[in-house]
C-alpha cells in the first residue's frame, strides 16, 4: 500500500503550516535560551575603588584631612576601613551621603593610622590600596627625673659620690632633639634624652634644663631641675645588750648608734616602719627602741635608718634569739601524729616513741621506764623486740639546756600476747628463794655444830680428839656390791697418861655397820 493521497483534502494545507512552523521554531528557541546564559556569565566584576587623601601629613590640631573613595561601580556600599578593622566614627569626623567621602574636621595624633575603603556588593568586596595618614605633634610638657634622688620640695638631693642619671620622658611625633644647660652655664654636646654624672660632688649643685625642640612642629619645650648634693652618711648600726635573750624577761633596749650629729633616726620592723606602742617604745630622740615584756616572735629582724638634709642611711638587719621553752610535752607513737598516754603493742613486736615540745634552744629529751634506773637520751624511744619486761608506764622529760627548765609527759605502754603460767622474772626469784635457804640451812647447820662442839668441850676438858688412822678413814669395801661404812663407837671420856696427856679410852671389841 503506497502513501496516502492528501490531495483533495481541506485540511491538508493546515498540517502542512503546523509541521514547517514546529521544525523551525526549535532552533530558534535554543538561540534564545543560549543567548540569555551567554549575558549572565560575560557581566563585568566590581573594579578596585581607588583612595586619595588632601595631605598625607598633617600637624595635630592645625589641620583638616578629606580621603575620597572613587569608584565607577553603581549599586555598591563603600565601606571605611582604619589599620585593617573597621572605622570607628568620632565626633570630629564626616562621611557624605554616598559614603565616598571622609572628612576628618580636626586632626588628632589618634588619627595617625592606615586608611583604606571597600566597595561591597552581594558575595563581592573589593579594597583600595592603603594610605598612611601621618600627624605631628609635641612636644607635651614634661620634667626631668634623677634616678636615686631624694625629692626635697622643689630642689632634689643626691649623695656625694654617688651615680647621677638625668632623663626625660616625651610625647612627640617625630622624635625631637634635646639640649641640656650645666649649672655653670655649659651645653652638652650630645643630644640625647638621658646623660650621667658618675661620683657627683658639691661642684655639680646648681639648676639643670633642658630644652625640646620637634623641627616638624616647630615647638620647643624648656624644663629646669634644681639639684643639690647631700653629705654621705655613715652606715648606722644597732647595739643591743644580748642577742640571746630570755622571753618574758624585762626589757630589752635597741640603740641606733650613728656618728652624724644632728641624724634622725627611723625604725623599721621586717622591712617595714616601724609603729610604735605598748610593747614596742621608742625614745624621744628615736634613737633607743625598747621591747617590753619580750615575745617570742620578737625576733626581728630590726633596722635603724639615719638621715639628714634628705641624705640617708640604713644599718643592716639585726634578728634577736628569743629563748624560750619548754613548753608542753607530747608523746606520738611510730607514725600517727596524735597524742598518746596509752599505747597497746604485741608481744614481739617493735615500739617507737617519739617526744616533742616547743623549745628555743632544741629540747633535750630523757626517757626512763619505771622502776628502773636506765635513761635513753634522745626524741625518740625504739623498741626492737617487745617483752613482757618492756611493759610499763615511760616517762619522756624535755630540759632546755639553756633556762634549765623541764617539763615532761608519761604514756602507759601495755604488751599483748599470750601469757605462760611464770614469767620469767617469777622464775629467777623463785630460783634466787631457793637459793637462799639452802645457804642459809647450811649457815645455820654450821652455827648448830659449833655451839654443840664447844658445849660438849667446855663439859668435859679431858676430851681429845685424834685423827682417824688410815684405816678408819678408808674403811675396806665389801666384794657383795653394797656400800658398808664400818664405824666404831666412840668415847668422850679420857683419862691423863704417865706422861701428862690427855688419853681416849681403848677401843671397844664391838663394831657398827651401816648399809646404804
Amino acid at each position: 500500500m503506497g502513501p496516502p493521497d492528501l490531495r483533495g483534502h481541506p485540511w491538508a494545507g493546515i498540517l502542512l503550516s503546523a509541521s514547517l512552523l514546529t521544525v523551525w521554531s526549535l532552533p530558534a528557541a535554543a538561540q534564545f535560551i543560549f543567548d540569555a546564559n551567554l549575558l549572565n556569565t560575560t557581566q563585568k566584576l566590581l573594579a578596585k575603588p581607588t583612595l586619595s587623601v588632601n595631605q598625607g601629613t598633617v600637624t595635630e590640631h592645625s589641620g583638616m584631612v578629606t580621603f575620597h573613595c572613587d569608584t565607577k561601580d553603581v549599586d555598591i556600599t563603600i565601606h571605611w576601613v582604619a589599620n585593617d578593622h573597621p572605622l570607628v566614627f568620632h565626633e570630629h569626623m564626616q562621611l557624605s551621603p554616598d559614603g565616598k567621602r571622609l572628612t576628618i574636621l580636626t586632626v588628632q595624633r589618634g588619627d595617625a593610622r592606615t586608611y583604606q575603603c571597600e566597595a561591597w556588593r552581594p558575595s563581592e568586596v573589593q579594597s583600595s590600596d592603603p594610605i598612611t595618614l601621618v600627624v605631628n605633634y609635641g612636644p607635651d610638657p614634661f620634667e626631668i627625673k634623677l634616678e636615686s634622688g631624694v625629692p626635697n620640695g622643689e630642689e632634689v638631693g643626691v649623695i656625694e659620690g654617688s651615680n647621677v642619671t638625668f632623663s626625660v620622658e616625651i610625647q612627640s611625633h617625630p622624635s625631637p632633639d634635646y639640649s641640656w644647660f650645666l649649672p655653670n652655664d655649659s651645653i652638652l654636646p650630645l643630644v640625647m634624652k638621658t646623660f650621667t654624672i658618675h661620683a657627683v660632688s658639691r661642684e655639680h649643685e646648681g639648676v639643670y634644663k633642658c630644652l625640646v625642640s620637634n623641627s616638624a612642629t616647630q615647638l620647643s619645650r624648656l624644663a629646669a631641675l634644681k639639684v643639690r648634693v647631700l653629705e654621705r652618711l655613715t652606715k648606722p648600726h644597732i647595739v643591743t645588750p644580748s642577742l640571746n635573750l630570755v622571753e618574758n624577761a624585762s626589757s630589752v633596749p635597741l640603740t641606733c648608734q650613728t656618728t652624724q650629729k644632728g641624724a634622725q633616726v627611723r625604725w623599721f620592723l621586717s622591712g617595714q616602719p616601724l609603729l610604735p606602742s605598748e610593747h614596742l617604745v621608742l625614745s624621744p630622740d628615736n634613737r633607743t627602741l625598747v621591747i617590753q615584756n619580750l615575745w617570742r616572735n620578737d625576733t626581728g629582724p630590726y633596722e635603724c635608718e639615719a638621715w639628714i638634709s634628705g641624705s640617708w642611711a640604713r644599718s643592716d638587719p639585726l634578728s634577736l634569739t628569743i629563748i624560750y621553752g619548754p613548753d608542753r610535752v607530747d608523746i606520738t607513737s611510730g607514725s600517727d601524729s596524735g597524742v598518746v598516754s596509752t599505747v597497746e603493742a604485741e608481744l614481739n613486736s617493735s615500739l617507737t616513741l617519739q617526744c616533742q615540745a616547743e623549745s628555743q634552744p632544741g629540747a633535750e629529751y630523757h626517757w626512763t621506764l619505771e622502776h628502773s634506773t636506765n635513761v635513753s637520751m634522745g626524741e625518740k624511744l625504739i623498741i626492737g623486740t617487745l617483752t613482757w619486761e618492756h611493759q610499763g608506764t615511760y616517762n619522756c622529760l624535755a630540759l632546755n639546756p639553756l633556762t634549765l627548765q623541764a617539763r615532761s609527759a608519761s604514756v602507759l605502754v601495755r604488751v599483748i600476747g599470750p601469757q605462760s603460767s611464770l614469767s620469767a622474772g617469777s622464775i629467777a626469784g623463785i630460783a634466787i628463794g631457793i637459793l637462799a635457804v639452802i645457804a642459809l640451812s647450811v649457815g645455820l647447820g654450821y652455827f648448830l655444830y659449833i655451839r654443840y662442839a664447844r658445849r660438849k668441850t667446855a663439859e668435859d676438858p679431858t676430851h681429845e680428839v685424834t685423827p682417824a688412822t688410815s684405816e678408819e678413814e678408808h674403811p675396806a669395801q665389801p666384794s657383795s656390791g653394797h656400800h658398808v661404812i664400818i664405824g666404831k663407837p666412840c668415847s668422850l671420856r679420857a683419862s691423863v697418861s704417865p706422861s701428862g696427856k690427855w688419853m681416849l679410852p681403848p677401843e671397844p671389841p664391838e663394831q657398827f655397820y651401816g648399809f646404804y
